[in-house]
């Protein structure tokens, strides 16, 4: 007689999502994005940020009702395969996927020797081993402990946030006098540069998708998955909107556009406050946003096979941690791999291409099954002219990045 297959365990509720979500969105993109998007929106950077959240937010959507009909592991491959049941489509979304998730751990795992170094000079390829092997061993070492952490990192890194915030209170006192600075005109030269940021700024909201890729490790699926992915992409559009308008009112344009730290510069410019405190916090984000990664790459991978679409071996769960544990070695050894050779300067733009066209894919899926099966009790139904928003806008900024970047 077989013995049953080992499920994986159903741990997470809406708090520890929550966190998980906004983790993964919050990340270290603000940390280090905010001068890039400003050197090409310059004073118009909130605008940049809130057009990239409209963006998000019509995909966000479309991800609420397709995690709601489909809670399953390995999401966006899953969608794509009941909006078009072409599974080598299927399939090569849920790599690209993963690749992109494994992509940018390895960068952050990268990133973290740079600010290491300032306070512990060592060597640089032993502190990638060591950071990526901790990492993936709390990934192995079971769900709950492993979003647990992360979810104490993402105190500590919206903590870092609500710090600038605070510092920056003076300067949003003043926003009032300054209004006419900040609201762009109907100029193409202005907007031309607003869409540019807005393509660059699209890399810090992203993070929302793979909440979906742990929806069977997910308490009442159905229901927390939509609640989570709508207040994490919320909570992170009001930290960036708040953060753009000081830092393009505390900062001379040149020197946030041409900052490394541009956080650490604006604690300096608005405060009293060691700017190295969020060069530590921001270690914190790295780790963080690194072992989401992991998770939701090695979830990918783990329900992909599954379905049968992968190596049978990466769906064997462990009996102890209830873990994929095969698939989180790959993940694993790919990031370990590609962290020493990864260019870092790339990775907004080629990981915002990539994630923009998957969600214009998972959009047209949803399209497609909304067509095909009409509306389902019990879940949020969204009108059909939402993921056709979010197909057009998430196609429209790839065009415009690809003929006006």
């Amino acid at each position: 007689m077989n013995k049953p297959a080992i499920e994986l365990r159903r741990a997470i509720g809406l708090p520890l999502l929550l966190f998980y979500g906004l983790g993964n969105i919050l990340g270290a993109g603000i940390y280090v994005l905010i001068g890039k998007v400003s050197a090409a929106a310059a004073m118009y950077t909130p605008a940049a940020f809130l057009v990239a959240s409209i963006v998000a937010g019509f995909s966000a959507l479309a991800y609420c009702e397709m995690s709601a009909r489909y809670p399953l592991s390995a999401g966006e491959a899953v969608y794509i395969e009941e909006g078009f049941h072409i599974t080598a489509l299927s399939r090569l979304t849920g790599l690209l996927v993963a690749f992109a998730g494994m992509i940018t751990a390895a960068t952050l795992c990268r990133g973290f020797y740079g600010y290491f170094y300032s306070f512990i000079q060592a060597p640089e390829l032993l502190v990638i081993a060591v950071i990526t092997l901790f990492m993936g061993l709390l990934m192995i070492w079971g769900i709950s402990q492993s979003v647990g952490i992360a979810a104490l990192l993402t105190v500590i890194e919206i903590s870092g946030l609500l710090l600038i915030i605070w510092a920056g209170k003076s300067v949003l006192g003043d926003l009032p006098a300054h209004v006419d600075m900040l609201l762009p005109p109907l100029r193409l030269s202005a907007w031309n540069g607003i869409l540019l940021g807005a393509f660059l700024a699209f890399f810090a909201f992203i993070g929302f998708e793979d909440m979906v890729n742990i929806a069977e490790e997910v308490k009442n699926p159905r229901h927390t998955l939509p609640a989570g992915i709508l207040l994490s992409l919320l909570t992170a559009a009001l930290f960036y909107t708040l953060i753009a308008l000081i830092a393009v009112q505390a900062l001379d344009q040149n020197t946030l556009a041409a900052s490394r730290a541009p956080l650490a510069d604006l604690l300096a410019a608005t405060s009293t406050v060691n700017p190295k405190i969020i060069s530590g916090i921001s270690m914190f984000a790295i780790i963080n946003g690194a072992l989401i990664q992991m998770i939701m790459a090695s979830r990918i991978f783990y329900g992909m096979a599954k379905k049968g679409w992968l190596w049978q071996g990466l769906a064997t769960v462990s009996n102890k941690t209830q873990t994929p544990v095969n698939a989180s070695w790959l993940v694993i050894l790919i990031i370990l791999g590609l962290a020493l050779w990864l260019p870092l300067e790339t990775l907004a733009r080629s990981t915002s291409y990539l994630v923009l066209a998957v969600f214009a894919l998972v959009n047209a899926a949803l399209i497609s099954v909304k067509r095909k099966q009409g509306p389902v009790d019990g879940i949020l139904n969204i009108p059909i002219w939402v993921p056709v928003a979010g197909f057009i806008s998430c196609i429209s900024l790839i065009l415009f990045e690809l003929f006006m970047g």
